[in-house]
C-alpha cells in the first residue's frame, strides 16, 4: 500500500510540477500579448519580467522586421528612444555618490556660457523637465540648428525661458542636453563612454549600445510607425510606414540608446540589488516624484503623472511605479513595493505599452486586474465591485443605495463611461449597455453619454433607440461630428 501510495503521489508531481501554475500564468500572458499585438498591430514586441530579484519570463513574439519576415528574438535590438534618460538620471546619481556634484546645485556651478535667467536652474530640474528652459528641437521634434552642437547651442541660448524653474512641468531636450555636458565636464570623459563603462559593462550587457537609424546593428528590430507629424501634429492615419531616426552624438543624453529585454532585466537588477548605485539613499531619490514649486506634481498624463529623476512615474496610492517611455512604442514599469518589474518592447511607434503594462502585472497582483477595479477612485470601485457581486442589472439601484449611505458619494461621468468601454472590451456588451445607461440618467445634458448608449445600442443591434440617443446627443451638441456621421448613414 505504502509503495502504491508513493508511486501516486509521485504521478502527481509529476502531473503538476512546482512550476505549474507559473508554467499557467505566463501562457495567460502569452494569450494576452498576442491579443494586444493584434489589436494595436504591433509587429514585434520583447518581453522580460523580473519578480523577486530574478527574471521571471523572458519572451519574444512576432516579426522584428517585416521586410525580412525575421522573428524576434531574445537577442533583437530595440531602440528605447527617452528611456535613455534613465540612465542618464542613474549617471548623475553615480557622479553624486563620487561627490562630484548635487542634484540641488545649481547649473552656473558647472556652465559658464548660458543665460543669466538660466543660472539658478539646479541638476534636478533639469532631469525632472521643471527647469523652463526652451526646447533645442522644433514642433516637428526637429534638432535646431541642422543637427550641429554648436548651432543648436546657440540658438536655444537665444530663446526666451518659457516659465519660472519649478513652476510646472514640460518635458525638456534642453536640459537633457546641459546634463550631457555636466557628465562629460566632471568625469573627464565623454558622457557616452561614462555611461557605457558604469553601467552597460558592469551589468555585461551584450546588445546594448548608444546608436540611430544611421548604423549597422546586428540583429536590429525595424522600426515602423502608425504615427505622422502633419504640420507638428502627431496623427495615427492607421497605416504601417518605416520610421527613421537620427540622434546627433551631443543629443544622445535625449534619446540614443538600443538594447533588449534581457539587458535591461540585467540592467535593473544591477541597479536594484546595489551593483551601479551603493547607496540605498540614491535609489529611494531616483525614483521619488518632484514637487512643483506650490507642491504639486507634473507628468504626461493620468497615468505617468509625475517625473522623478530621469524616471516618469505613476504616482498612485496602490501599486505605484517608476516608469521610463520611449518614443511611444517601449516602456518598463518598476513597482517597488511589490518587488516586480515590467519590460517591453515594441518596434511600433503608436503602441504605447505603458497603457497595458498594468494589465500584465495583474497576472501577478491580482488586485491589479482591471476586474478586480484596478485603477479605479475609491467610490468609484466601490460601485464596480458592488454591481459585480450583485449584478449589472441592479446598477442604478445599487448607486442610490450607495448614494443614501455616503452622504458625499459622487462619480464622474468620464469614471462611468471609461467602466462601459472597459466592459465593450471584454465582449461585456449587455453589461456595458446597463453602465451607459446609468450614465445617462446621472448626466442627462452631456452629449457625450448619449452618444456612448447609442454607440453600445448599435453594436447590439437596437438601431432604432441608437438613433434616438445619436438625436440626443446631436441636440445637446451640434458639433458631435460622430453622432451627425453615424445619423447621416442610417438615412
Amino acid at each position: 500500500m505504502k509503495t502504491l501510495l508513493n508511486s501516486f503521489l509521485l504521478t502527481i508531481a509529476v502531473i503538476f510540477p512546482k512550476d505549474y501554475t507559473a508554467q499557467k500564468r505566463s501562457d495567460s500572458i502569452d494569450t494576452f500579448i498576442r491579443h494586444k499585438m493584434q489589436e494595436l498591430k504591433i509587429p514585434g514586441l520583447q518581453l522580460a519580467i523580473i519578480r523577486n530579484d530574478k527574471i521571471d519570463q523572458l519572451s519574444s513574439y512576432g516579426l522584428a522586421n517585416i521586410e525580412h519576415q525575421a522573428a524576434t528574438k531574445n537577442n533583437s535590438v530595440f531602440s528605447i528612444n527617452s528611456m535613455t534618460k534613465a540612465f542618464v538620471g542613474v549617471a548623475i546619481m553615480q557622479l553624486q555618490e563620487q561627490r562630484k556634484l548635487k542634484t540641488d546645485d545649481v547649473i552656473s556651478k558647472y556652465l559658464t556660457d548660458i543665460p543669466e535667467n538660466w543660472k539658478k536652474i539646479t541638476i534636478k530640474q533639469l532631469l525632472s523637465n521643471t527647469s523652463g528652459l526652451p526646447n533645442n528641437i522644433d514642433e516637428k521634434e526637429q534638432v535646431l540648428g541642422e543637427g550641429i552642437e554648436s548651432k543648436n547651442w546657440e540658438i536655444v541660448k537665444t530663446l526666451p525661458i518659457e516659465f519660472t524653474p519649478g513652476e510646472k512641468f514640460s518635458y525638456n531636450q534642453t536640459g537633457y542636453y546641459i546634463l550631457g555636458k555636466i557628465i562629460t565636464q566632471l568625469s573627464g570623459i565623454h558622457f557616452t563612454k561614462f555611461i557605457e563603462d558604469n553601467q552597460f559593462k558592469p551589468c555585461q550587457l551584450l546588445v546594448t549600445r548608444f546608436g540611430d537609424s544611421n548604423d549597422i546593428i546586428e540583429n536590429n528590430a525595424g522600426a515602423y510607425s502608425t504615427i505622422i507629424n502633419n504640420d507638428g501634429q502627431w496623427i495615427n492615419d492607421g497605416k504601417l510606414h518605416n520610421a527613421f531616426a537620427t540622434f546627433p552624438l551631443f543629443f544622445r543624453t535625449a534619446t540614443g540608446i538600443l538594447s533588449s529585454a534581457e539587458d535591461l532585466s540585467k540592467w535593473l537588477l544591477a541597479l536594484q540589488t546595489g551593483k551601479l548605485l551603493q547607496d540605498e539613499k540614491s535609489i529611494k531619490e531616483l525614483f521619488t516624484t518632484v514637487k512643483l514649486n506650490n507642491g504639486n506634481i507634473g507628468g504626461f498624463n493620468k497615468l505617468t503623472n509625475g517625473y522623478a529623476l530621469g524616471w516618469p512615474t505613476v504616482v498612485r496610492p496602490e501599486h505605484p511605479a517608476a516608469a521610463p517611455v520611449g518614443g511611444m512604442r517601449s516602456a518598463l514599469f518598476v513597482y517597488p513595493q511589490d518587488h516586480l518589474s515590467i519590460i517591453v518592447l515594441t518596434n511600433l511607434q503608436g503602441a504605447n505599452p505603458e497603457w497595458f503594462i498594468d494589465e500584465i502585472a495583474g497576472y501577478h497582483i491580482p488586485d491589479m486586474k482591471a476586474e478586480n477595479g484596478f485603477g479605479l477612485s475609491p467610490y468609484m470601485k466601490m460601485l464596480y465591485l458592488q454591481t459585480k457581486a450583485e449584478g449589472y442589472q441592479n446598477v442604478g439601484a445599487i448607486y442610490q443605495k450607495i448614494k443614501k449611505q455616503i452622504k458625499n458619494f459622487t462619480v464622474s461621468e468620464d469614471e462611468i463611461n471609461s467602466w462601459g468601454y472597459q466592459l465593450v472590451g471584454r465582449n461585456l456588451k449587455n453589461e456595458a449597455l446597463a453602465v451607459f445607461q446609468l450614465n445617462t440618467v446621472l448626466f442627462p445634458n452631456s452629449s457625450n453619454v448619449f452618444d456612448s448608449y447609442g454607440e453600445i445600442l448599435d453594436m447590439l443591434g437596437r438601431k432604432e433607440e441608437a438613433v434616438a440617443n445619436y438625436k440626443k446627443s446631436l441636440k445637446l451638441n451640434p458639433n458631435n461630428t460622430n453622432a451627425a456621421n453615424y445619423l447621416k448613414d442610417k438615412k
